[in-house]
């Protein structure tokens, strides 16, 4: 089974606060496969537990784990009892957060590596773990000790080259953010809220200057070729390409992630789905 098969070719991102039983059974409707759970969900795994409950068919992906947030053994156990009961359909998205929301992170591809010789030693699978990875070294990590990499707020280039890095058979599953609004003007402002708090964190504004932006490109409050770019809005059609560029690219699978967060995110999924031509379920 390819990864494209095992996740399918769209799934939803969505704050681990943010989510529950109702919306999942609705994303798995609407034909979308994968349910990621962001904002570091707890290593009990339990918010994906209730998800997989609810729904029947649905991949849930947490998106990502933070290793200084989440003890390793505690996350190998919930896994187990998670997997047991729902075989195949857990994946574990696995990362190093941000240095400015994190003091003690220091060496993070040091501290990667031990994080994951624990779930080496309790049994979680390589391949049950995709890793956040953005640069090159944490990169070669993912392709090494996971199956792959989930990256967050990159472009479709980025994708090609992480892709031409990797190389075939190796997930790629970037997180594409998404603003359904036919009024520019309002979606480039909505776009812009949501990328305030990112870009004053250096990991990701490395990360879009190594995708091609420059300084005053990543400046807040972000230039408008970086809202656009980073940001896919517009009408269904227009944000439905904006998906496929990433899999034109090389990606196996793209999670959207609907904004503003405060919005019923339903709508926009709902009309998302029928512009990717997704089959509805049930």
């Amino acid at each position: 089974m390819t990864w494209q098969e095992r996740l399918g070719a769209a799934g939803v991102w969505r704050g681990v606060d943010d989510t529950g039983p109702g919306l999942a059974a609705e994303v798995e409707r609407l034909g979308y496969g994968t349910l990621w759970l962001g904002g570091s969900p707890p290593a009990d795994l339990v918010a994906a537990e209730r998800v997989l409950e609810a729904t029947d068919t649905l991949v849930v992906a947490t998106g990502i784990t933070n290793i200084w947030q989440a003890d390793a053994a505690e996350l190998a156990d919930a896994f187990h009892r998670v997997e047991a009961r729902f075989p195949g359909r857990l994946l574990l998205g696995i990362g190093s957060g941000h240095r400015e929301a994190t003091p003690q992170r220091v060496r993070p591809l040091q501290a990667m590596g031990e994080y994951l010789d624990v779930l080496d030693e309790r049994g979680v699978p390589v391949g049950s773990r995709v890793l956040s990875a953005l640069g090159p070294k944490m990169l070669a990590v993912s392709a090494e000790r996971a199956v792959g990499t989930h990256p967050y707020l990159t472009v479709p280039s980025q994708t090609a080259q992480m892709r031409s890095d990797l190389g075939e058979g190796v997930l790629v599953a970037p997180e594409q953010t998404v603003v359904l609004d036919d009024d520019p003007g309002a979606a480039r402002a909505a776009a812009r809220d949501f990328l305030h708090f990112y870009l004053q964190l250096d990991n990701y504004t490395s990360t879009m200057r190594r995708g091609g932006f420059t300084e005053d490109d990543v400046a807040l409050p972000g230039s408008d070729r970086l809202v656009d770019a980073v940001v896919v809005h517009g009408g269904a059609d227009a944000v439905a390409a904006g998906v496929r560029a990433h899999l034109d690219a090389g990606a196996d699978h793209v999670c959207v992630q609907v904004v503003p967060r405060t919005a019923d995110p339903v709508p926009a999924l709902r009309a998302l789905a029928s512009a990717l031509g997704l089959t509805p379920r049930g």
